[in-house]
């Protein structure tokens, strides 16, 4: 293990034959996945709505890995019939599916509907995983050792979620939906795994969340919203207090590739408050553990999206086999 015990990308197993999906890989800590990956030797779907953002990442990739074994297959969460064409065409190439990194995400956003009339940060960042993972399932159950990770964020604990607006239409704080939208992330990562286990599944489903990294995500809300004085603080804040989109991308590449990982981990960064330093095993907060929460959102956003996770349907109590506390 590099740097006197702390883990970071050199410590990656070697990838070669190995699929990866990046979901959001066009930038940020996605694009950051996607490099490592492809240095390791696996082969990186870059899966983005911006065809055009998507060649720019592949073309600054090869540029560093020439060798590297890249895809574009356009995303777009906030449209379910993109995520199921997304799944079709990622299923006429390919056999298996190693690596289903749920990346992408909007963050703090003014008021938006996705294409299905789900609100925007509920829709792309839970709903649109949700369905997506879903769709590649039997992909993932004929691939021994798979992983999902679905990456969350610190801002997890201020949120709840509201069964009863989920789509925020009676009240909206963008803050306050983000967190519930993260919250989801985990509610869904965790009886993933506990699904995934009552069955026997060769396939384990993690969490991970990057600390307070420096990326464009934090300016997309005030971009939106037309607020220069925001879109400045936030940009002196990534100055001043974030780290790197490299040491942001780590807990995700941990979780994705350390042989340490078992289902039901969650991974951050191991320094204060979880805002920045190498990757370790965490905790998120008790909410996100709450099993019977977890299984109303499941069964609500499979009505939602009309992915039904058949493969999974066991007559055990999906809780009984988990290692999720």
């Amino acid at each position: 293990m590099s740097k006197k015990g702390k883990w970071t990308a050199r410590d990656m197993p070697d990838l070669t034959g190995k699929v990866a999906i990046v979901t959001g890989a066009n930038s940020g800590i996605g694009l950051e996945a996607a490099l490592a990956l492809a240095r390791k030797g696996a082969h990186v779907v870059i899966a983005s709505r911006n065809l055009q953002k998507c060649d720019e990442a592949a073309a600054q990739i090869r540029a560093q890995t020439p060798a590297c074994a890249l895809e574009i297959i356009r995303l777009d969460l906030a449209d379910l019939a993109s995520v199921r064409g997304f799944a079709g065409a990622f299923r006429e190439g390919h056999d298996h599916l190693h690596l289903l990194i749920n990346n992408a995400g909007v963050m703090a956003i003014p008021y938006r509907k996705t294409a299905d009339g789900f609100e925007m940060q509920f829709g792309t960042n839970h709903l649109g995983h949700f369905a997506l993972t879903g769709l590649l399932l039997a992909v993932l159950l004929d691939t021994p050792g798979a992983r999902v990770v679905t990456v969350s964020s610190g801002a997890h604990t201020m949120g709840k979620v509201h069964f009863d607006d989920l789509q925020r239409e009676r009240s909206y704080r963008k803050w306050e939906a983000y967190g519930q939208s993260k919250l989801a992330n985990l509610l869904f990562a965790y009886e993933l795994q506990r699904r995934l286990a009552a069955v026997g599944a060769p396939v384990i489903s993690v969490a991970a969340h990057p600390g307070y990294a420096n990326t464009n995500l934090q300016a997309v809300g005030p971009q939106m919203e037309g607020s220069r004085l925001q879109a400045g603080m936030m940009k002196l804040a990534n100055r001043v207090l974030a780290q790197s989109q490299e040491m942001g991308a780590l807990p995700t590449l941990f979780a994705a590739t350390a042989p340490a990982v078992k289902g039901g981990d969650y991974v951050g960064p191991g320094g204060f408050m979880e805002q920045r330093g190498y990757p370790v095993k965490v905790r998120s907060n008790a909410a996100s553990y709450d099993v019977a929460t977890a299984r109303r959102l499941w069964e609500g956003s499979s009505d939602l999206t009309g992915v039904d996770y058949a493969l999974l349907q066991s007559p055990k109590p999906a809780a009984a086999a988990s290692p999720v506390a």
